[in-house]
């Protein structure tokens, strides 16, 4: 069979095939338990569901505009106000199904084929791969000090001619790092001067710890008119716990957002009315449940980092905010991926492998589930890898001996 050059060159996506994984163990009713999550387990808002009934109730659920009805626009508008401190109209704004689709489109209307867009590193999983489906270039930036906080040489050093767009997302999926305002203000500057595109992949924005504020790259923008090229990237999944919903934006000048409608057009027709009305009422609706499930992190955060600390051989740096950790196993095994592998076959532990977010020797763990999930799987990776455990493990009922060096 003859495929495309895309088509060969794209991987699925770890994270989902992880998913998909853990849905299978479990219908088994193997006791998996899944640290690689990318989704809160409290519910939706209530106005969200209620919103969304509401309008299936009325037996008109018809095509949309493609780039969003107008309520949505509005919810959006008013966010963009409220946290960004910037007034925009509805011609600034775009809503797509997820913050992924926004992302996609965005680099389809501002990238051409072997041009590049540069990114810190570790990076989301999608970033690399979205490039390619267009025939652009990824360009990683991994900080040369080591750390997980690019510094704006990091990004300047990998700009050439070739350089298109910048994307910046704090704080960090996979590490939990929310970069510093001097850092963003340094690559908004810098984006201006060069004329680069700069997309925000704001999604985590409010889900920070330790008393931080969200940061507000319009802050440092001195082209705010129709003349800027800030892409503004958000959405309901993470802060409301809205995965499902699908439902994240854009906010652009004017001609960018109109190329990016033109596109979604075309391939999804764009989101579906029931999930805009739902996510209408979670932005429009009581705000209480944003804070608590950020409380929740950061004291599942706490804990994970606290088990962590324990770990001999374990390296880890504590996030700043999300729903993860980046932790580095080296000492235990510097590939990723056969690491992932043999934790979640001996011990029914599922980890995303660091080599998906470019670095290996590290693992993604989640802190979204429960703390007794926290734990347990702690606790299992721990017996799997540490010489010095015990030779035999209960899991319920179930007895693991370790047959392995």
């Amino acid at each position: 069979m003859s495929l495309s050059l895309i088509a060969k060159s794209i991987k699925p996506s770890p994270t989902l095939k992880l998913n998909e994984k853990f849905a299978i163990l479990k219908e088994k009713g193997d006791p998996v338990i899944h640290l690689g999550g990318g989704e809160p387990k409290s519910k939706a808002p209530m106005d969200a569901m209620l919103a969304a009934i509401a309008h299936v109730n009325t037996g008109e659920v018809r095509y949309a505009p493609a780039d969003g009805i107008p309520a949505l626009k509005q919810a959006i508008i008013r966010y963009t106000e409220e946290f960004y401190e910037r007034k925009v109209k509805p011609e600034n704004v775009i809503a797509s199904s997820g913050a992924k689709q926004a992302i996609m489109v965005a680099l389809q209307a501002i990238l051409n084929p072997q041009e590049e867009v540069i990114f810190p590193a570790p990076y989301w999983v999608s970033y690399p791969d979205m490039a390619r489906l267009i025939g652009a270039i990824p360009v990683p930036a991994l900080p040369e000090d080591g750390t997980f906080y690019p510094s704006i040489k990091d990004i300047t050093d990998r700009v050439g001619s070739y350089t298109k767009a910048v994307i910046i997302n704090s704080p960090n999926n996979p590490t939990g790092a929310m970069y510093s305002e001097d850092f963003i203000a340094e690559v908004v500057e810098f984006c201006e001067k060069k004329d680069l595109w700069l997309i925000m992949d704001d999604i985590y924005h409010r889900l920070i710890f330790d008393g931080r504020k969200p940061i507000n790259c319009y802050k440092f923008a001195k082209k705010l008119d129709e003349n800027s090229k800030i892409i503004l990237i958000n959405g309901v999944s993470k802060q409301y716990a809205m995965t499902g919903y699908r439902i994240g934006w854009a906010v652009g000048n004017k001609k960018v957002i109109e190329a990016m409608a033109n596109i979604q057009g075309h391939q999804t027709s764009g989101p579906s009315v029931i999930l805009q009305k739902a996510a209408v009422g979670a932005l429009n609706g009581i705000q209480s449940g944003v804070e608590s499930l950020r409380a929740t992190l950061e004291n599942n955060r706490n804990v994970m980092i606290a088990l962590l600390n324990s770990f001999e051989g374990v390296r880890v740096t504590k996030p700043d905010g999300t729903f993860y950790c980046f932790a580095d196993f080296s000492a235990y095994e510097k590939d990723s991926n056969k690491l992932s592998e043999f934790l979640i076959d001996k011990v029914q532990v599922l980890t995303v492998p660091g080599k998906e977010f470019g670095l290996d020797g590290y693992l993604r763990l989640s802190y979204c589930g429960s703390i007794k999930d926290i734990q347990e799987g702690i606790e299992r990776m721990k017996w799997a890898l540490d010489p010095n455990s015990p030779n035999e493990l209960y899991i319920g009922d179930r007895k693991l001996v370790r047959d392995w060096a």
